[in-house]
């Protein structure tokens, strides 16, 4: 299989874990505390693939000065299109609650919350493209631990979604959109950046780092601790060992 394609092949199957939780989101009434708990692991997940494998291998490849420009503007721009994001509508785009409006509350927040949901799930699937960029495998442990924080993304926010009043039409045409969406960016990842040096390659890796790091913070975190249990805490850091094991592997 030819390189580009195969980029584009795990960052579809990463993607499509967003449509498998959102299947199980919108046609199971998971309680609560239970899509709190699952997304307080998914975040534990990301953390440690943005520490241990994206902030770590951007380091390697560039140093220090490329990563924390590189980490620092990622994190502005994400937090930047939050924020005009948050003001339509999206800012409970993955809260499973009734935090999300419906669209006769506030005209435009479907189409925000879609536009949210490719915002947290482009720089994801574009590290996994450019993983494939040093001449080996790709990245297993990132497809995996963007895999594993997908489904509860996908559950929690489909919920919500499903409790704003919005179609399983609408539900399932996003989330298969955004899986596709997720695709292409990891093979645009391998196809734009490919022949980049290695200063380019950290800044984008660790820009990508920052953009999940913000999202983790902005959109999963308030989920994983809006029913909060005495166990979430140690969730979190079984999904963070979790990734950490597999990234030492």
């Amino acid at each position: 299989m030819p390189e580009w394609l195969e980029a584009g092949f795990w960052g579809l199957l990463a993607g499509s874990a967003l449509l498998i939780g959102a299947v199980v989101g919108f046609f199971a009434r998971v309680p609560r505390r239970i899509i709190a708990s699952i997304m307080a692991f998914g975040a534990g997940v990301l953390l440690s693939a943005v520490s241990f494998e994206l902030i770590a291998e951007a380091h390697e490849q560039g140093g220090l000065l490329p990563t924390a420009i590189g980490a620092a503007a990622g994190a502005l721009t994400y937090t930047g299109a939050n924020i005009l994001l948050a003001r339509r509508g999206a800012r409970h785009r993955k809260r499973s609650g009734e935090q999300q409006p419906s669209e006769q509350e506030q005209p435009g927040s479907g189409t925000a919350i879609a536009v949210g949901a490719l915002l947290d799930g482009v720089p994801e699937s574009v590290v996994i493209g450019a993983s494939l960029l040093t001449g080996g495998p790709v990245s297993l442990v990132t497809v995996i631990a963007v895999f594993l924080s997908n489904v509860p993304e996908g559950l929690s926010s489909a919920a919500g979604m499903r409790q704003a009043g919005r179609s399983k039409r609408y539900v399932f045409l996003l989330w298969t959109a955004i899986a596709v969406v997720s695709g292409a960016a990891a093979l645009a990842g391998y196809t734009l950046l490919g022949g980049a040096p290695p200063e380019v390659l950290a800044t984008i890796t660790a820009l990508a780092a920052g953009a999940i790091l913000a999202m983790i913070t902005d959109t999963m975190v308030p989920e994983a601790f809006e029913d909060a249990h005495l166990l979430v805490g140690l969730i979190t850091v079984l999904g963070f060992l979790v990734a950490f094991a597999l990234s030492h592997a």
